[in-house]
């Protein structure tokens, strides 16, 4: 049952149905009956173990996009992703969802990207499906769950030459002062010296800068993690001083990403991408010598 009392602030509407408990203020009265006429239908369906029946897919992509991705790393990717699916999802009630519904779109999505971006959004779908599930009981079960997933590709192990390094580094006006692309080939070949992400060189700040050492607060595992410096890497540092008092690179990792993208075509070189430079790193740095498996690995932020 419901109660609605006018109050300085408006109509506030309390609302009990079976021990669950809710309450709202409007504008006006009548926005206060309809919401309570709504919330009281909702509330019943929900004691009843069948909120799925008045929920879609979109509302679990919407209330995931809001509550949960902002606490992951991966937050803009998640809710971009999530607004494309809900269109390919669309008006799907959760009580009807199905393997099937997951399967067909498995399908159609394979033919138009590869299969490591459909195993990149099935899990993620699965996630949502679960949240659904373990925290709102929105569904019994996960339709995600038991879909068998495309063959994952084999892991890149694309080195780049010195060739291709040179080439990429003049396309980037380098050793020329024309910004941003100047930044982007310093970050490049800090990343050559370090292994260091592209997003871990987009957020480096001058205050994180120590002389034998970087520290990175916003990395992949979430973990802070100390990046060693060679004599090269401090020079290459020091180079950009004066560019910016706070962040090394002042640039955002997408922009880093378009003007890479935009060199390799005016360079020819093709079939890499910025992370290869990490690849790249790994291998010369490895090849030295001059750190032991443990060493290594930290450096690299690998905990497998």
């Amino acid at each position: 049952m419901s109660s609605i009392q006018k109050t300085a602030k408006g109509y506030r509407v309390q609302l009990q149905v079976k021990g669950s408990r809710d309450s709202a203020t409007f504008d006006t009265k009548r926005e206060a009956q309809l919401w309570a006429a709504q919330r009281e239908i909702e509330l019943q369906t929900m004691a009843q173990g069948r909120e799925g029946s008045i929920r879609t897919v979109q509302d679990a992509f919407d209330r995931y996009a809001l509550e949960v991705a902002p606490n992951h790393k991966g937050a803009r990717w998640e809710v971009v992703r999530l607004t494309k699916l809900g269109r390919e999802f669309d008006r799907v009630m959760l009580d009807k969802l199905t393997t099937g519904h997951v399967v067909k779109w498995r399908d159609l999505r394979l033919l138009q990207v590869g299969p490591a971006s459909v195993l990149r959004e099935m899990k993620l779908l699965s996630a949502v499906f679960e949240q659904c599930r373990k925290e709102w009981k929105w569904l019994i079960v996960n339709p995600a769950k038991d879909v068998r997933k495309p063959t994952a590709p084999p892991h890149r192990e694309r080195v780049l030459s010195l060739n291709e390094i040179k080439r990429l580094l003049r396309a980037l006006g380098y050793p020329g002062r024309t910004l941003p692309r100047h930044a982007v080939a310093h970050a490049m070949l800090l990343a050559l010296r370090t292994g260091m992400r592209q997003g871990e060189l987009a957020g480096l700040r001058w205050e994180d800068v120590s002389t034998d050492y970087v520290r990175l607060h916003d990395t992949k595992n979430g973990s802070v993690r100390d990046v060693p410096l060679s004599a090269k890497a401090r020079r290459l540092l020091e180079k950009m001083r004066g560019y910016s008092d706070g962040l090394v690179y002042r640039t955002k990792a997408g922009n880093i990403d378009a003007l890479f993208r935009a060199a390799k075509t005016r360079a020819g070189v093709s079939g890499c991408v910025w992370h290869d430079t990490r690849h790249t790193a790994a291998t010369w740095i490895g090849s030295t010598g001059r750190l032991n498996l443990m060493e290594f690995c930290k450096m690299f932020g690998w905990r497998d």
